[in-house]
């Protein structure tokens, strides 16, 4: 019998916290209380005629791995249910489920609306690959609503936006940029991965289709690379069919450890806001800081907006130092607890230079134009003790501004590989 994604727990009935653990209990074909791990290619049919009918059911989960897996089954259920999607396909990666989405929904001689400030592949994808295919792609600021009206042509089949965004903290209003939308006829599709959907619900905004890198907070622990795209169901089988052809298939061994990690999302992503907004406090205080970017600080520009879409600001910040490159690279030198290192939305908290963090997509003047100047450090705040991480980021910050300080040597306190280079 195949397996769907549909949970047997009604999604409407359940808080968020309830759904992340129970909305797979349908699709586990086993008595297990912990889901097995269905670490297989391929699975044996009753008969030809059973093999036929796997073969040509979109997404039967026992059929080949690449098309579904009982394990992609389960979590696909979990993660639809905690989107309010319809439905949910898995990917290797968050670049394959972007890829997938966009080339799900376009085609040649048409056009996507997008925003200046994506995630570097996303950007990448948009500005140097699609257009190789015929499809052209108009840029503009997230910032401004009405942009993306002015923008949209008759061949617009797509809009894309990414809120808050990676890495410079820009808000962008999924209300109206819906509406412009559904009046053109044209699809939207939101990337969530910074919000998660306990602090942002797109899909009650508007938003047709959500994607994320479920590497980050639905993972949850550093340990896995993985994508998911939902929606309604008739536009995620065309994400999948899209999915399989491109190839990027998510093992079985990660779809587990993912629907293990997101068990703990509300708990993980609570303590994190709070951490995330203790830090934003204490930088916005510091001598040493320029400026401090985050959604849930008064001071940011967009705040009010911030407030009337989002239940939680997040736990990704990021802030200017005065002293610009040198002191940032000392700072990311000498933090100690805080680790140096790419990614984010896991357990642990992580610092980096955020252009050097985007130098694989773009050059460093490229990203200065962007809003991301060498000396802007970027946050992802883990579950630590608030006061820990401040202590941290207070004796790095001390260190960092200490003029008398050789940059070069001394107590290196981090990780020689968190100068900026």
């Amino acid at each position: 019998m195949a397996i769907g994604w549909r949970s047997s727990v009604a999604k409407n009935d359940r808080a968020l916290e309830t759904l992340l653990i129970h909305a797979d209990r349908g699709l586990n074909p086993t008595a297990a209380v912990a889901p097995p791990i269905f670490q297989t290619a391929t699975f044996r049919a009753d008969s030809a005629e059973d093999f036929a009918i796997r073969g040509g059911q979109p997404r039967h989960p026992q059929y080949y791995t690449r098309f579904g897996n009982p394990t992609h089954a389960q979590v696909e259920g979990v993660l639809a249910a905690a989107e309010g999607a319809e439905a949910a396909v898995v990917t290797s990666s968050g670049m394959a489920a972007i890829s997938a989405a966009v080339l799900a929904v376009v085609g040649q001689g048409d056009h996507i609306v997008a925003q200046q400030n994506h995630y570097g592949g996303t950007t990448t994808l948009l500005r140097d690959f699609l257009p190789r295919f015929g499809i052209e792609v108009t840029l503009v600021d997230q910032t401004n609503a009405a942009a993306f009206a002015s923008a949209v042509l008759p061949k617009t089949k797509l809009i894309i936006v990414e809120t808050p965004s990676n890495p410079v903290m820009k808000i962008t209003d999924l209300r109206t940029v819906a509406e412009t939308a559904k009046q053109h006829g044209a699809l939207i599709m939101a990337d969530n991965t910074f919000a998660t959907p306990l602090n942002q619900r797109p899909l009650d905004l508007g938003i047709d289709l959500v994607v994320h890198s479920a590497t980050k907070y639905f993972g949850g622990h550093s340990d896995l690379i993985a994508g998911v795209v939902m929606g309604s169901a008739s536009v995620v089988e065309k994400v999948w069919n899209t999915s399989l052809i491109l190839g990027g298939t998510l093992g079985p061994f990660d779809a587990w450890l993912l629907l293990r990690g997101i068990r703990t999302l509300s708990l993980r992503v609570e303590k994190q806001n709070g951490n995330a907004l203790a830090l934003a406090r204490f930088l916005e205080t510091h001598p040493a800081v320029k400026a401090v970017n985050y959604p849930g600080l008064k001071s940011h520009p967009q705040y009010d907006l911030a407030s009337t879409q989002m239940s939680g600001f997040g736990g990704m910040l990021r802030f200017d130092l005065k002293g610009g490159y040198d002191v940032a690279s000392r700072f990311l030198k000498k933090v100690r607890l805080a680790s140096c290192a790419a990614s984010l939305g896991g357990v642990e908290t992580l610092v980096v230079s955020a252009g050097a963090n985007f130098l694989h997509y773009m050059t460093a003047d490229d990203a200065e134009g962007r809003g991301i100047p060498r000396g802007l450090v970027r946050v992802s705040a883990g579950i630590e003790a608030a006061d820990d991480l401040i202590a941290d980021f207070e004796q790095a910050l001390r260190s960092a501004v200490d003029a008398r300080e050789d940059a070069s040597g001394g107590d290196t306190g981090g990780a020689e590989s968190c100068r900026i280079s």
